[in-house]
């Protein structure tokens, strides 16, 4: 059956969904593109052009229900910013639509609500895409841990670091301001927060966190005395400044967001060192799971590389799987023809992921990792061909429902709840919606 779909937010994340439904005529047919700003709508349409598709029924944000009906939508993605989601997802499924929706499923415990509340009054389905799964060196440490390997998980040391080109990026765009994203404990780690429920099969209890604006930031930039810095970094003379991003550079920049902020007065480029940056930039988080295991987590948004490294301890010994990303942001030291793209050759990161198993007393065995293609380290392709295809009889279950979709906000939104008591949370005590042990 081919299901007809429609994309409600048209930043530069919509892109992959449009071109991913394009490219799979038997199962998905595109029939509506939804976004409040005109010029951004103007460029899908000149993407899906480019695409061999026909130009797209437009709506805007007031005309999710007319989109539904006049288009007989079977299924929506949305593409939104995060504190969106909630109105639309519950919105969408009450007009009758299943829904695709970006991580985070939503950024608060009124969202939470909302949309449970809506998918079992419409009997409509919500799945969120945590692509993360799909990578094939994280379902290889999943399928370890499935296999027994490392007996009963006892806890799980997880670090992520964003460096100073995706990292900063938070702090130019509507994230940077926690009402809007929920801070990267929401937006950014409930893809880590996810993957940790996923690995060890298994839900967070108590949360506590601490963390704080330690990089970013006016008062930062002063401290270290930054001096005078424009407000934005589309000017003249950027180039000589990395903070700065100059949207003209980029075609894609410049087309969806800098000739398109006339309509709506959105900036996506703020300098990382102006005012008005609500987030926090270095966060740690200490959680408790129903199967007894503990999770040490810390994420930096200020690294020179970029990457993670998790170590999961059990009964029987310890699984270690250490991701480069990124080596360094010196884009004329890259070689685009090493396996990640993103490494530089002879660099001593240069290994690009590594996942090692070691029992008790043996010594550390290298496990192979399959190889991927695409974005999020190969996850893009395979989600993909869930979403639209659907996912078969998959033994890893990386297919994530609107459960799954809780448990990963419920981290964030009890650590950042933490933050401002100063306590530990039991997230049974927030009244999510949905919410399952």
């Amino acid at each position: 059956m081919t299901r007809r779909y429609a994309v409600a937010g048209t930043g530069s994340r919509a892109q992959s969904y449009v071109r991913a439904i394009s490219e799979r005529p038997e199962d998905a047919r595109l029939v509506a593109l939804l976004d409040p700003n005109p010029g951004r709508l103007a460029y899908h349409q000149r993407f899906v052009a480019s695409l061999g598709l026909p130009a797209q029924p437009e709506y805007g944000a007031d005309d999710l229900e007319r989109m539904v009906k006049e288009q007989s939508v079977d299924r929506v993605v949305v593409t939104s910013p995060d504190y969106t989601h909630a109105d639309v997802v519950s919105r969408l499924l009450r007009a009758g639509a299943d829904v695709i929706v970006e991580k985070p499923l939503t950024i608060d415990v009124d969202g939470t609500r909302r949309i449970v509340d809506a998918m079992n009054a419409s009997g409509k389905s919500v799945v969120v895409t945590f692509n993360y799964r799909y990578s094939p060196r994280n379902s290889a440490l999943r399928q370890l841990i499935q296999d027994g390997e490392i007996g009963q998980v006892t806890s799980v040391e997880f670090q992520w670091v964003l460096d100073t080109r995706h990292g900063a990026d938070y702090f130019r765009r509507w994230h940077r301001e926690k009402k809007n994203s929920g801070g990267l404990l929401i937006h950014k780690a409930s893809h880590h927060f996810d993957l940790v429920n996923w690995w060890i099969a298994s839900s967070p209890q108590r949360v506590f966190a601490s963390g704080g604006l330690a990089f970013y930031g006016a008062d930062n930039a002063a401290a270290r005395g930054l001096g005078e810095r424009p407000a934005r970094g589309t000017v003249e003379g950027s180039a000589n400044d990395p903070w700065l991003l100059d949207l003209r550079d980029d075609d894609v920049n410049r087309q969806l967001y800098y000739e398109s902020e006339q309509y709506d007065g959105y900036l996506r480029d703020q300098d990382v060192f102006g005012p008005g940056i609500t987030i926090e930039d270095n966060m740690s988080v200490i959680a408790e799971y129903a199967n007894g295991a503990r999770l040490s987590y810390s994420l930096n948004a200020h690294s020179p590389w970029e990457g993670y490294r998790v170590s999961v301890n059990g009964t029987l010994g310890r699984a270690e799987l250490e991701v480069v990303e990124r080596a360094a942001v010196v884009d004329d030291q890259i070689d685009p023809s090493y396996p990640s793209g993103r490494v530089i050759a002879g660099d001593v990161r240069a290994d690009g992921e590594r996942l090692v198993l070691q029992k008790h007393w043996a010594t550390a065995v290298e496990v192979e990792i399959p190889p991927g293609e695409g974005g999020h380290g190969g996850g893009d392709r395979l989600i993909y061909n869930d979403l639209f295809q659907g996912p078969g009889n998959d033994p890893l279950a990386r297919a994530a429902d609107v459960h799954d979709g809780v448990r990963a906000v419920a981290v964030g939104i009890a650590a950042n709840q933490s933050l401002t008591t100063g306590q530990p949370i039991t997230i049974t005590d927030l009244n999510l919606g949905g919410w399952t042990t």
